[in-house]
């Protein structure tokens, strides 16, 4: 998720330096979790100079990127909604995507 963030922050920066300070992270971190995105990417997301920039795999992989921090976003809503939620023992959690016997 960090590299997401990362990813999103650089992307209204356009600055290494202002991303790293806006996510509290040293310039060097951030630098080596955007470039280890784009390892596992397999592609640049950033063209570096003359100025920072959206590749055209960056630019594809933006929305995906926007909408999974977004996601994050509301599911943390959602659990802080239920924190003071008391689940009674009669009532064991499900896993998603699994119907009891």
């Amino acid at each position: 998720m960090h590299q997401i963030w990362y990813f999103l922050a650089l992307c209204e920066e356009r600055s290494f330096t202002r991303a790293a300070k806006r996510c509290g992270v040293s310039q060097p971190s951030l630098t080596n979790a955007i470039i280890s995105l784009e390892q596992a990417l397999g592609g640049a997301l950033f063209q570096r100079k003359p100025l920072i920039a959206l590749t055209v795999l960056g630019d594809a992989v933006h929305p995906y990127f926007d909408r999974i921090a977004q996601n994050v976003d509301q599911a943390r809503q959602a659990a802080g909604a239920m924190a003071n939620v008391q689940w009674s023992t009669s009532m064991p959690l499900q896993p998603s995507g699994l119907s009891s016997p």
